[in-house]
């Protein structure tokens, strides 16, 4: 069994949970035709759909959690070895440097070779070789899969198939992995109904999130009037999330979605997120192909994703980080 170093329960926030699931989740087939619109209808509307038919293999998959229930289910000092997370390696609680906390513990790998050191406190060097292989394997499976996926969004967009997938697939992508543990909620009177916040409210800074988790509810999505629902778990399936760079690039045509997790009762929820990154230098700035080469038109300033992450990082999990980088309309 898992032990998790127990934050006190008063300084956490508790949320009632919605009552109803998501009434429309998109589903995407990969393998159908018509998945480009449908790609583009879903990050227009909701910035988030679920993938089946996505061919990653299932014994990557089975491979990496079997890793990660292993890792989390080792003494604390034992998985302290990895971190602190600062920002990469173990954490429990602490989610950033700024005082946000939840009911978790993760361990965030870095897959930018400029972040990594074999040869000395690396964070893969203090993880087992077999753990970092299934790493490496499912990054690259589903780094696969997200570049085919990104593909199919341009297309549908009418860009240059390449505009997003490049970034992805660039040998100094600033993309990570992270691996979330969350205990099950303790049975607490005081708790009223309501469940323990495991991962505050916010959004994903890089291009685009894909995510896999056990069969264990608690992810739930804000919706555009602002209304939070709770997708129903699928373990067989990925869920994308668009990010605050990608609405950058598509000059707020897709919108880079808020999302929560809220932990559960009785068991407990594994989840494994790839984040594509763009390189530390790449200008972030709306595609010319989506504003008609229009200057007056783009929404937002550019900026490059080094400066993006230096601002963030100043930052609470739930505030606005696209907002400082907005045009401010004349008057």
């Amino acid at each position: 069994m898992v032990a998790l170093s127990k934050p006190p329960i008063e300084h956490l926030s508790l949320l009632r949970p919605p009552t109803t699931l998501f009434p429309c989740i998109p589903l995407i087939d990969l393998s159908k035709p018509d998945s480009r619109n449908l790609i583009v209808r879903a990050c227009e509307e909701f910035g988030f759909f679920k993938l089946i038919n996505h061919g990653v293999p299932t014994e990557l998959i089975s491979r990496l959690e079997s890793e990660a229930i292993e890792f989390f289910s080792l003494p604390l000092y034992e998985k302290q070895k990895a971190g602190p997370a600062n920002p990469f390696g173990y954490g429990n609680k602490r989610i950033g440097p700024n005082g946000d906390v939840g009911w978790v513990e993760f361990l965030l790998l870095t897959l930018n070779p400029d972040h990594l050191d074999y040869e000395n406190v690396s964070i893969f060097g203090q993880i087992p070789e077999n753990f970092r292989c299934a790493v490496n394997d499912y990054v690259s499976s589903v780094r696969r899969m997200a570049c085919q996926v990104v593909e199919l969004m341009a297309e549908g967009l009418g860009i240059e198939k390449d505009a997003f997938s490049r970034l992805l697939k660039d040998a100094r992508s600033d993309s990570l992995i992270r691996l979330n543990y969350y205990p099950p909620c303790p049975e607490l009177p005081a708790l009223n109904g309501r469940n323990l916040v495991g991962f505050g409210e916010h959004t994903d800074p890089q291009i685009i999130s894909v995510l896999r988790s056990n069969n264990t509810s608690g992810l739930e999505i804000s919706l555009k009037d602002g209304n939070w629902v709770s997708v129903p778990p699928d373990q067989d399936s990925f869920f994308f999330n668009v990010g605050d760079s990608l609405q950058v690039m598509t000059n707020g045509r897709f919108r880079s979605v808020k999302h929560r997790v809220l932990t559960n009762r009785f068991k407990s929820r594994i989840s494994m997120i790839y984040f594509g990154g763009p390189p530390m230098s790449e200008k972030i700035a709306p595609l010319s192909s989506l504003t008609g080469g229009d200057d007056q038109t783009s929404l937002y300033k550019e900026f490059t994703w080094v400066e993006y992450k230096n601002s963030a990082y100043k930052l609470r999990l739930d505030d606005n980080r696209l907002v400082l980088f907005e045009k401010i309309a004349a008057s």
